[in-house]
């Protein structure tokens, strides 16, 4: 990778679903360090209040109304980056869409759409990003993941399953990188939950209004290592205790975690607040008003979360298991040892 990639100051970073949260937060992080920022979302009018603050803070700002679920429209948007603002330094993939409801109660057309968005997405906004990377032969990619790409919960099964697939996906791409030695670097980011306006706009076939369940943090705590994982050589990045928890947790006793979850992660998605008649989702198509960066729990949500690497976090975590074992070996040595 070359200098210029970290530099961050004048380079050009794209955004998928920057008209609101994680995103949103994203793009005024990028735009502080002095980038130019790209915008993608599918709400215009958003999208380009999104670009007015990014201006205001001094930022040159493009942006594009698309849904990221169409191939050829990102294609064309890498393009139009490419043109107006200039080589794409770090792409950051983060739009997503989800439904709350048991497997038996969502229907085919809503697995597929989730889907299309927030796995094809990503692989839409990869090979865009990618396309245009190669003929310099450096850049950044970034894939906004959760550690429900680790560990997945009851009611959100076609956002986990997304999840899952994205994490498969960047795999193997990673392989293919290091086999022609590129210097085109990728990396995800493992978030927790979020305070995100997702919980309020968000498909739902519960009978209470959605909410993240806890702990959560601010999704400027979330931008800023989103921000931090595009300087830097991780090949994943973890934030916040409960992410490094349900990683190694589902490795240990996945069992234990699917009896725990089965008691726990149901009541723990939904609020005391009944979901009302005309309640509206941006499933389909996007809900306007609704487009900030926080959503509705900031009451509970931290501004600070802990972020490791995925490789540490492994490391330390069979460091510990290891040295478990040695110290049990040691004593069981000492209780079997012949007394004087």
């Amino acid at each position: 990778m070359t200098a210029r990639a970290f530099r961050t100051r004048g380079d050009v970073v794209v955004v998928t679903g920057a008209s609101a949260g994680i995103g949103r937060a994203t793009a005024r992080r990028f735009a502080r360090a002095g980038a130019a920022v790209a915008l993608i979302a599918r709400d215009a009018a958003s999208l380009k209040e999104t670009a007015a603050e990014m201006e205001a803070i001094g930022a040159r700002a493009l942006a594009i109304p698309i849904d990221v679920a169409d191939a050829d429209a990102v294609f064309a948007a890498a393009e139009e980056v490419e043109e107006k603002l200039g080589p794409i330094d770090v792409w950051v993939n983060n739009a997503m869409a989800t439904v709350f409801a048991p497997v038996a109660d969502a229907t085919p057309e809503e697995f597929r759409r989730v889907t299309e968005v927030t796995y094809l997405g990503y692989v839409y906004g990869t090979m865009a990003a990618l396309r245009q990377m190669r003929r310099r032969n450096r850049g950044v990619i970034v894939q906004v993941g959760s550690a429900l790409a680790y560990r997945g919960i009851p009611l959100q099964a076609a956002y986990c399953g997304a999840k899952h697939a994205i994490r498969g996906f960047t795999d193997s791409l990673r392989c293919e990188l290091l086999h022609e030695s590129s210097g085109i670097r990728l990396t995800m980011v493992q978030l927790p939950a979020v305070n995100t306006p997702q919980f309020d706009w968000a498909r739902t076939h519960l009978d209470h209004e959605p909410r993240p369940v806890p702990p959560v943090i601010q999704p400027e705590t979330a931008a800023a290592a989103i921000f931090k994982a595009a300087h830097q050589h991780n090949r994943e990045v973890w934030v916040g205790l409960s992410t490094v928890k349900a990683i190694l947790g589902n490795v240990v006793a996945p069992g234990f975690l699917d009896r725990l979850l089965s008691r726990q992660a149901f009541e723990a998605q939904e609020t005391q607040q009944l979901l009302p008649a005309d309640r509206k989702d941006n499933l389909e198509t996007p809900v306007r008003g609704l487009h900030r960066t926080r959503g509705s729990f900031g009451t509970e949500a931290s501004a600070f979360a802990p972020v490791v690497s995925g490789e540490a976090a492994r490391m330390g975590a069979v460091s510990l298991f290891l040295g478990l074992i040695a110290v049990g070996s040691w004593l069981a040595t000492r209780r079997s040892a012949p007394r004087r």
